[in-house]
């Protein structure tokens, strides 16, 4: 169970972290309010506060959630903008999800 609960803090990690960036993104290249700024800030801040509520240490925190990053950036991908990930999509997203689990599941001694 602790694996679950692990998997599900990136994944809210990573959702703080898109939306964080999103939000500016459309600012600057769709054109819509300044606005988004203000939310976009707290999701960032959010994000770095999540950061912090992973159990192990902070390398190791971050080189696993680059796996989880790269996988709810591929759901964000076809969810939000429509694009449906390619068969390569999924081959490189499996790819980095399996080096996140070795990385936060591995026995330690």
């Amino acid at each position: 169970m602790p694996e679950l609960k692990t998997l599900a803090l990136f994944i809210l990690t990573a959702l703080a972290e898109i939306l964080g960036c999103y939000l500016p993104w459309l600012w600057l290249r769709e054109a819509r309010s300044a606005w988004l700024l203000l939310p976009a800030a707290l999701s960032l801040a959010a994000f770095a506060w999540l950061l912090t509520l992973h159990p192990s240490a902070a390398g190791r925190t971050y080189a696993a959630y680059g796996g989880v990053y790269i996988g709810v950036a591929l759901l964000w991908l076809w969810a939000v903008d429509g694009i449906r990930p390619t068969l390569w999509d999924a081959v490189g997203g499996s790819v980095a999800l399996a080096g996140m689990a070795i990385i936060m599941f591995a026995p330690r001694s």
